[in-house]
């Protein structure tokens, strides 16, 4: 009798009832059924595996939902209507249209239907099967992200995994899919053939940038993830009774809900550690776990910060996924439970229980819903809860999402007012401390209009002189944290922040935790931008009105590669201009290395000159320019990159593949490649070398790729195109440098050795006849001249030169010669030279008239025989 009392005391405690009112109003929805018609539903009717009934919401569209049991119902509206049961069609041959897991990602619900993988598209109404899984699969996983417009959350939406459960971890075949279930390929985990265990699930658990593998092994299950620190290590294990149905709360707070009929577990930080969650009664724990309360799950719901769980002894119990511990109270009884019933949140504090109706009159079902407030029934005295202890709680960060990228940092503020003579203790949290830090500090900001205190929360790396706002960043920069504790700083990750209340009442339904999803990674913000202060529009070089104009240029084919390895074209190629894009070229002379100057911009603002390494590379081929520093001139330790060396790995990403994911710096000392070639161009610029381009000796226009290659700058491909004009060479020469010089210095020799060799021949016995030779054939020449015709024959003065019997002029004549004119004799005529005709002109022996005449007489030049002894050549007068 003791025995029996103790039991219904404990049962008393356990459930406590509230008869004041009912949980819970029923009331059905039927809809479009007006006349009797029996239509044929199309297709394959699906239904689910397990014998108990789920329903998915949509984490992002409240509206959107999908019931699962004997039938499936696909709704929009939240069934509030009449639905007909969900069907696959017949021409996806599907065999059996038996669903053992469903998952919506973005626009499109994934079915596992008969061990396949189905895509249904609802905004287009149409059904695909996915390509890419050659193994039977039977769950797929998946999370999504609800912040609009950002390219990173919808990554989240798209990545999918499949895979079967139960299989053995080592040979499991795992797939994953980056296009929300369309197309999947093979994924392996590092060290998977070495794991003992079945396959519990695999997860992308975004709020910790890592992968989940659920191991379970002899009834004990823990998660390994991929990517350091935590691939070291599995997470602490955990009971694994039954075939434990996984749901991921919205929100990426990394929370998980593991249940089972006897089992319910969560997890606030994606599998490392597990706990049950308690049974209270006001501030009492009747039960440590579920398993203890002897109760069964029969359908479990959740949303962001909220749990229920419904069971088939007719009980609903009701909790809140608190920031440290998770616990339920029981509410009051009612007639609720079927088999076919399902729990769904349509709001904070709203809870429905729903159950289909089947119409024997029509194929479509109904729907009976029981929607039940739950600030209603917690306000109950029956139920011994507190009341809330914090009035408000508030930020301009709740539901938002941030970027902090490299060497960033994030401020946010946050307010709390307790209620009087109240010390609640508010928590701020971080779901991946191992890539994002933070400093809280909380202090008194005013008071209200009811005197009440205000408290500001903030947080800084630095102490606060006065009021600051909140400053995240990334834990590698706090300089705290151990290096085996921080990911990897070259990886963008992901990261929650949470501002909850550690000891909040299970009555604060309104006070949702503040939440923001933290993005440590790219800010699509930014852009760099090439300083353009000296271009050839502004020197008059280029015309900027002929540069719009479908400009073009040429380039010649000994000048580019179109191929990107230095090799000659075997045709000119023609360039359209872009001026839209490229704008005007900047100006560079071809005899001055130079380097760009490359700016940082943000939203339209300035933010800095960008110091950090990056690479050039002409868009067409050109291929007639290098660098001012070698290898070993810029101190390399290891063998740098080239273009050359990244176009051989790059595969099917093209010549301009090189960024700061493939970039390895010549100078880390964990880079192990040998220097091999220290003499090779070192093609990077910028950083800790002041390494520049040197054009060759060519004008014309380049079009230059840039990229940065830091990997400690930014998280974001950060590229470019901008043009150059090379101006101020001159043509090259037709012949070789190298020959025009030998050629030069040769005859400058050989003149000098000239200069000096003459004189000294001129001396001696040969050069006076060489001498004497010139100087006669000069006195000939000049008397042909005069004559009109030769006084001696060539011959006889070449015989003379040879040391002949030549005959010469009397010395008197040779005199008179000498003179320019002969003395005439008394009655003799003589021809003067005209100095304005070649014609001689004839004198008397006296003067003509009028003409003057020297003191001494008019000197004449006499007719007759050139030699008395020589009669063989004589001078006639005309």
């Amino acid at each position: 009798m003791l025995l029996l009392m103790l039991v219904a005391a404990t049962t008393l405690r356990l459930c406590p009832l509230a008869r004041t009112q009912p949980l819970c109003r029923i009331r059905t929805v039927r809809t479009g059924k007006v006349f009797h018609v029996r239509e044929q539903i199309p297709g394959d009717h699906l239904y689910f595996s397990s014998g108990t009934t789920r329903l998915m919401k949509h984490p992002c569209k409240k509206n959107i939902a999908l019931y699962l049991g004997r039938q499936l119902f696909l709704t929009k509206n939240s069934f509030e209507s009449s639905l007909l049961p969900f069907s696959i069609p017949t021409s996806m041959q599907v065999g059996i249209p038996e669903v053992t897991s469903a998952h919506f990602a973005g626009s499109v619900l994934l079915l596992v239907v008969n061990r396949k993988v189905y895509v249904y598209d609802y905004e287009a109404n149409s059904w695909n099967a996915s390509t890419g899984v050659e193994h039977p699969v039977s769950h797929i996983s998946g999370d999504n992200c609800c912040y609009s417009g950002n390219s990173f959350c919808m990554d989240i939406s798209n990545s999918v995994f499949a895979y079967l459960h139960g299989d053995q971890i080592s040979q499991a075949n795992i797939y994953f899919s980056n296009t929300r279930g369309y197309r999947f390929q093979k994924y392996s985990q590092e060290r998977q053939a070495e794991l003992v265990g079945s396959l519990g699930g695999i997860f992308y658990f975004y709020s910790l940038s890592q992968v989940g593998l659920l191991l379970v092994d002899q009834w004990k299950a823990m998660f390994g993830y991929s990517d350091h620190p935590l691939n070291r290590s599995f997470g602490l294990p955990f009971d694994y009774n039954g075939t434990l149905d996984i749901l991921i709360a919205p929100g990426q707070k990394g929370i998980l809900i593991f249940w089972f009929e006897k089992s319910l577990l969560v997890s606030r930080n994606a599998g490392q550690l597990v706990n049950p969650v308690q049974v209270r009664e006001g501030q009492h724990i009747l039960y440590s776990s579920i398993f203890e309360a002897n109760i069964t799950i029969h359908s479990v719901a959740a949303n962001e910060n909220e749990l229920a769980v419904l069971t088939r002894e007719n009980n609903l119990y009701y909790g809140s996924l608190g920031i440290l511990s998770s616990s339920l109270i029981k509410f009051a009884d009612q007639n609720i439970w079927s088999e076919e019933a399902v729990l769904m949140f349509t709001d904070v504090g709203m809870l429905e229980i729903l159950t289909p109706l089947p119409d024997s009159a029509f194929p479509a079902s109904d729907f009976q819903k029981c929607p039940v407030n739950i600030q209603a029934i917690l306000m109950d005295p029956q139920l011994q809860v507190d009341v809330c202890k914090v009035e408000l709680l508030q930020g301009e960060f709740e539901n938002k999402m941030y970027t902090i990228d490299m060497n960033s940092e994030l401020e946010l503020t946050a307010l709390m007012i307790p209620r009087p003579s109240t010390s609640p203790v508010p928590l701020v949290m971080v779901s991946n401390p191992h890539s994002l830090g933070l400093q809280a500090v909380i202090y008194e900001d005013g008071y209200t209009y009811e005197g009440n205190t205000k408290h500001r929360l903030v947080s800084s790396p630095l102490p606060l002189p006065s009021p600051s706002n909140i400053s995240l960043r990334q834990q590698q920069h706090w300089g705290r944290a151990d290096p085996n504790f921080t990911s990897s700083i070259k990886r963008p990750t992901i990261s929650t922040i949470t501002l909850d209340i550690a000891n909040k009442e299970i009555s604060c339904l309104d006070l949702k935790p503040l939440t923001a999803l933290i993005s440590v990674g790219c800010d699509l913000e930014k852009k760099i931008v090439i300083q353009n202060e000296i271009s050839a529009c502004y020197n008059g070089v280029l015309d900027p009105v002929a540069l719009q104009d479908n400009y073009s240029y040429v380039i010649e084919r000994e000048a580019y590669d179109p191929n990107f390895h230095g090799q000659e074209a075997t045709e000119d190629l023609e360039v359209p201009y872009h001026y839209e894009k490229l704008g005007c070229p900047i100006l560079v002379y071809y005899d001055t290395p130079w380097k760009p100057v490359v700016e940082l911009w943000r939203e339209g603002k300035f933010q800095e000159v960008v110091e950090a390494e990056y690479v050039l590379l002409e868009v067409n081929g050109l291929f007639t320019y290098t660098y001012s520093l070698t290898a070993d001139m810029a101190l390399c330790s290891s063998q740098p990159q080239n273009w050359t060396t990244i176009a051989k790995t790059a595969g099917d990403k093209g010549p301009f593949a090189w960024d700061r994911e493939n970039y390895v710096s010549c100078h880390d000392p964990n880079n192990n490649a040998p220097l091999r070639w220290p003499k090779v161009p070192y093609q990077i610029l910028g950083g800790p070398t002041e390494n520049k381009v040197v054009f060759d000796q060519r004008n014309g226009i380049y079009i230059f790729f840039i990229s940065i290659v830091d990997p400690y700058y930014s998280y974001c491909h950060l590229e470019t195109t901008f043009s150059v004009y090379v101006y101020g060479a001159f043509p090259l020469p037709i012949f070789p440098p190298e020959i025009t010089i030998v050629l030069l210095t040769g005859a400058t020799l050989l003149s000098v050795w000239l200069a000096y060799m003459i004189p000294e021949l001129l001396h001696t016995e040969q050069g006076l006849r060489v001498k004497g030779f010139w100087v006669s054939l000069r006195r000939r020449c000049r008397k042909s001249c005069v004559t009109g015709k030769p006084t001696q024959p060539l011959h006889s003065r070449l015989e003379y030169f040879r040391g002949g019997c030549g005959r010469r002029l009397p010395r008197a004549l040779q005199k008179q010669k000498a003179d320019g004119r002969r003395e005439p004799g008394p009655g003799r005529r003589g021809i003067v030279p005209n100095p304005k005709s070649r014609a001689p002109r004839l004198y008397s022996g006296s003067p003509a008239p009028g003409r003057r005449r020297g003191p001494e007489g008019p000197r004449h030049m006499a007719l007759g025989p050139l030699d008395d002894r020589e009669g063989e050549e004589t001078a006639h007068g005309p």
